[in-house]
C-alpha cells in the first residue's frame, strides 16, 4: 500500500463503509449496538471480537477520529474524550497509583495545575515542577515514586519551547512514561512521538475543530498504555459524543490548510508587534528573537497560532487595550477561525497566585492572541489601533 501524505490521511482515513456505500462517514447517533446471536454477544463482551458494543466506549465516529489522529501522530492507539481536560485527567488517573509522583514542566495550562495541586493530593499523588529552560535539573527531582514526565510545548500561554528529545531521553533512561500536550502545535506541526513521547494529548476543542463549535479531547500513543486508559474510561464514562467526533473528523480534513494560514498570520502579527513602541516584548516560536527559535525550527514545521506580548504601562494600559479591541473576540478559547485576545492573569491562569504566574513568565500585562483566519491587514489594524 502506498504511503500517503499528512493531508491525504486526514481526508481519506475512514472506517469501513456501510451497506449504503456512503462517500462521507455518516453520524452514528446510537447509544448501543445489536448482536447476531448469543455467541456473538458473549464473544463481544469478552473482547474476543473487535466491534462496537456501547457508545460510552466505542462508536464508528469516535473510531474514525482516533484512527485519523493516530495516523497523524504515528501512534498505535488512542481514546477520544468529551474535553481536553477529560483527556488529561483520565490519562493520569488510568496510569497513576496512590503514592506516585508526577514530574511536570512548570508552564502548563491553569486547569492542569489545579488538578495537580487541588485534587491529586487527595489520592496521595504528588508532583514536582521543573522550569522549561532548566532541563539539566530534572534528574535531581526524580524519586523512586516518579511515574511519568509531563510537558506542553509550545507552552500555554507563554509560547516557550521545551526540548522534547532531551525530555524523551531522560524518560527512557529512568523508565518513566513521557506524556506531551501537543494542543498548541497539532500533529501537522509537531509529532512528539518522534522525539520519544509515549503518549500525546490534544484538546480537540482548539485547532483540531478550528471553529469554536465542539468540546473534545484525545490521547494517543503506545498500545499498552492506551489500553489502560481505555479500560479506565470504559468504566468512568468520559467518552466523546458521536456527533462531536463526526464534527472533528470533518474538521481534520482541512487542518493543514487552516494551520498554514494561522501560522502565516501569526508570524506577520508577531513581526508587527516586535517593532511597536507600545509593546515591551513579543514571543512567537518562529520569530528570530525567540529564545528557543532554533529548537522550535527543529521540532516544528511552523510556529503555531499563538502570539504572546506585553503592553507597556502595566495592568491599566492592558485594560485600556482590551476595551479598545473591536474586531477580535475577547474569549478564553484558542485555535478558532476568529482571532481571540485573552488576558491570562485574569482568566486562564487566574487560579495561580501572582508568584506562581511570575514563575511561568505570566506578567500582569501579558496578552495572548490566538491569531485567526481573518485577513492579516484587518487583524493588525484592530490591534494597532487598540494599542494606540
Amino acid at each position: 500500500m502506498m504511503k500517503k501524505k499528512f493531508e491525504t490521511n486526514a481526508i481519506r482515513t475512514q472506517v469501513e463503509r456501510s451497506q449504503f456505500l456512503e462517500h462521507s462517514n455518516p453520524i452514528y447517533l446510537t447509544s448501543s449496538f445489536v448482536f447476531e446471536d448469543a455467541e456473538d454477544m458473549r464473544a463481544s463482551f469478552a473482547e474476543e471480537k473487535d466491534r462496537n458494543i456501547y457508545s460510552r466506549y466505542s462508536n464508528p465516529n469516535s473510531s474514525e477520529l482516533i484512527d485519523k489522529v493516530c495516523q497523524m501522530e504515528g501512534a498505535e492507539g488512542g481514546f477520544a474524550f468529551a474535553s481536553g481536560m477529560a483527556a488529561v485527567f483520565s490519562t493520569f488517573a488510568a496510569l497513576l497509583d496512590s503514592g506516585d509522583h508526577i514530574l511536570s514542566a512548570r508552564s502548563i495550562f491553569g486547569s492542569t495545575h489545579s488538578l495537580f495541586t487541588n485534587f491529586f493530593p487527595r489520592w496521595n499523588i504528588y508532583h514536582s515542577y521543573f522550569k522549561f529552560d532548566a532541563l539539566d535539573q530534572i534528574e535531581k527531582l526524580i524519586t523512586p515514586k516518579t511515574k511519568l514526565i509531563y510537558a506542553e510545548s509550545p507552552t500555554n500561554p507563554g509560547v516557550d519551547i521545551l526540548d522534547l528529545e532531551a525530555l524523551g531521553a531522560i524518560a527512557k533512561k529512568h523508565n518513566l512514561i513521557f506524556v506531551v500536550d501537543n494542543c498548541f502545535a497539532t500533529p501537522y506541526l509537531q509529532c512528539p512521538i518522534q522525539f520519544g513521547a509515549d503518549l500525546v494529548i490534544h484538546s480537540g476543542t482548539k485547532l483540531m475543530d478550528g471553529q469554536g463549535r465542539v468540546m473534545a479531547g484525545i490521547t494517543v500513543g503506545k498500545k499498552e498504555l492506551v489500553n489502560k486508559i481505555y479500560q479506565f474510561s470504559r468504566i468512568t464514562g468520559p467518552a466523546l459524543s458521536p456527533f462531536n467526533a463526526w464534527v472533528l473528523s470533518k474538521s481534520l480534513e482541512t487542518l493543514a490548510v487552516r494551520v498554514d494560514r494561522h501560522c502565516s498570520n501569526a508570524l506577520q502579527l508577531a513581526e508587527f508587534l516586535e517593532g511597536h513602541e507600545k509593546v515591551n516584548w513579543v514571543k512567537y516560536p518562529f520569530l528570530k528573537s525567540h529564545p528557543n527559535h532554533e529548537l522550535a525550527k527543529k521540532q516544528m514545521k511552523a510556529g503555531g497560532c499563538v502570539v504572546a506580548f506585553e503592553v507597556k504601562g502595566g495592568l491599566r494600559a492592558g485594560q485600556r487595550f482590551f476595551d479598545a479591541i473591536e474586531l477580535l473576540s475577547l474569549s478564553a478559547n484558542l485555535g478558532d477561525s476568529r482571532s481571540i485576545v485573552t488576558h491570562p492573569a485574569s482568566t486562564t491562569h487566574s487560579k495561580l497566585s501572582s508568584e506562581e504566574r511570575l514563575e511561568t513568565g505570566i506578567t500582569d500585562g501579558m496578552v495572548r492572541i490566538s491569531v485567526g483566519l481573518e485577513h492579516i491587514d484587518d487583524i493588525i489594524s484592530d490591534i494597532g489601533r487598540a494599542l494606540g
